[in-house]
């Protein structure tokens, strides 16, 4: 990432007020120039079928068609009058044969006090030229083949799906979304674009809470500069935004989850869309052992329906040797445990659509995975053949949640043990991924992932969102209420 202050904009100002007074909003243009070598990615002349509508006929011209695909949704979405460019490439990012950065893209460049823009704020750049009506940095001299001037740079991984990195799991370079167990590009892709747009806080350091420096030299504990995001984003615990707040108090807010509410006008109105908070209530004969707790169906397997009964929990027994609860096939007590109940089993270890049709295989009617970590998730994948419901829960109601289970034991006789009862619910007063007067809440768990935290919408959204940290399978490419809101986010900043 570079920056630009308003010491490089001198020779530009006339030129941005005649635009600004000038000319009216046009449809944007997004143009991408590849920085791969010959033979690499974009020149990859590998043959291939087409697939998904996509009718290249070589793994290099697919790539290529997919950003096309994804550029033009977001020129159909976004009005300026200055070209948007992208620099992209692939390259050899890290992996290993279960896990892989997919790829990344931002803003590369940014700006602050340019004509039009806030005072003492960061843009990124294809948003500054938008509102300055220039291209602001178009007077800067940059050598043959080299991006140093372009709004956004990608970078994606070239090895993906090969031996050694996620084997098996390659980009899906379908336009149809049918990605099956494949990542889906085109997704992927539209959401990366969208931090380059400037869905990110990229001028906060999120460990720190420092703001980057006037002069672009790094981030510094005084005399930073906020971002444009700041103004909007609003921490119900401290009851003030970001823009009021110190440097300890941003870092707390990145990791206080559930409470850092996003205030734009356009993406509070659009929130409408986000559905009720679906629940799990239990009922357990054993004193406190009843409760009511969150969850977040499964993107695999059944619709979870907002009412109706779930069965009786069961939990099951660490078993030698597998990767994680629930990974291996269930051994012959963990069967038992499992038969026609609701086995509650951890995150980690394997997929968890892998743990749900193994608890499938034994005899489970239903699986409440709980998180492992702080905080709500929901539980992604593909596999068709899982039948039975599932969802996520957090860690503290997956604990309570075993706890009740072995409370309730004693309240039976000695043929028949005291049981937790499950059933589905809804509560109606509070909506998902949103904070109690409607906001819609950024993604703040509890221990800090940075690039992610703060810069994404919080996963309890539903239905699931673009610019959630997670690219689910039921997304697609509409970007606004009521299947999305990425673009009323960046219309709250000034697309």
């Amino acid at each position: 990432m570079r920056t630009k202050t308003n010491r490089h904009l001198t020779r530009s100002l006339i030129a941005a007020a005649c635009a600004l007074a000038c000319f009216s909003a046009e449809a944007a243009k997004i143009v991408i120039t590849s920085r791969d070598a010959p033979g690499v990615g974009f020149n990859d002349p590998t043959p291939v079928a087409p697939v998904g509508g996509n009718t290249g006929t070589t793994l290099g011209q697919q790539r290529l068609n997919v950003y096309r695909y994804v550029a033009d949704i977001w020129e159909k979405n976004l009005q300026s009058n200055v070209d948007i460019t992208v620099s992209a490439g692939w390259e050899a990012l890290t992996c290993t044969s279960s896990s892989a950065v997919l790829g990344s893209a931002g803003a590369w460049n940014l700006w602050h006090d340019f004509p039009g823009g806030k005072p003492g704020t960061w843009y990124p750049q294809a948003l500054a030229n938008k509102i300055a009506g220039v291209n602001l940095s178009g007077n800067e001299p940059e050598a043959p083949g080299e991006y140093n001037n372009v709004d956004i740079k990608t970078q994606f991984n070239v090895n993906l799906g090969n031996p050694g990195c996620l084997d098996g799991s390659p980009f899906y370079l379908g336009l149809d979304g049918n990605a099956g167990t494949k990542v889906n590009f085109v997704e992927t892709l539209l959401h990366e674009l969208g931090h380059g747009l400037g869905f990110a806080v990229s001028t906060v350091d999120t460990g720190t809470g420092y703001r980057y420096a006037a002069d672009g030299s790094g981030f510094f504990p005084t005399g930073g500069l906020p971002s444009v995001w700041e103004s909007f984003m609003f921490d119900n615990t401290k009851q003030k935004s970001w823009l009021q707040m110190s440097n300890a108090e941003r870092k707390a807010s990145a990791i206080n989850p559930l409470q850092l509410a996003w205030t734009g006008a356009n993406a509070v109105a659009g929130a409408t869309m986000l559905k009720a908070t679906q629940q799990v209530k239990t009922s357990s004969p054993a004193v406190g052992g009843s409760g009511v707790y969150d969850l977040s169906p499964s993107l695999f397997g059944p619709a979870v329906p907002n009412s109706g009964n779930l069965g009786v929990l069961a939990n099951i027994a660490a078993q030698a040797g597998e990767a994680g609860p629930g990974c291996d096939p269930f051994n012959a007590a963990n069967r038992a445990a499992a038969f026609g109940k609701v086995p509650v089993i951890s995150r980690g270890g394997c997929a968890f659509a892998i743990k749900v049709k193994n608890a499938q295989d034994a005899g489970a009617v239903g699986v409440l995975l709980a998180n492992n970590v702080a905080g709500a998730f929901t539980p992604g994948g593909t596999d068709s053949s899982v039948t039975i419901p599932s969802a996520g829960v957090s860690q503290a109601a997956g604990d309570a949640l075993k706890a009740a289970i072995k409370a309730a034991v004693p309240y039976g006789s000695r043929l028949k043990p005291g049981t937790v009862a499950a059933t589905f619910g809804i509560d109606n007063t509070r909506i998902s991924g949103a904070d109690g007067q409607g906001r819609p809440l950024l993604y703040t768990p509890a221990t800090l992932a940075r690039g992610s935290s703060v810069s994404h919408w919080d996963v309890t959204a539903s239905p699931n969102l673009l610019m959630e940290p997670n690219i689910n399978t039921d997304l697609g490419t509409v970007l606004t209420p009521p299947k999305d809101l990425t673009l009323p986010l960046l219309k709250d900043i000034g697309w």
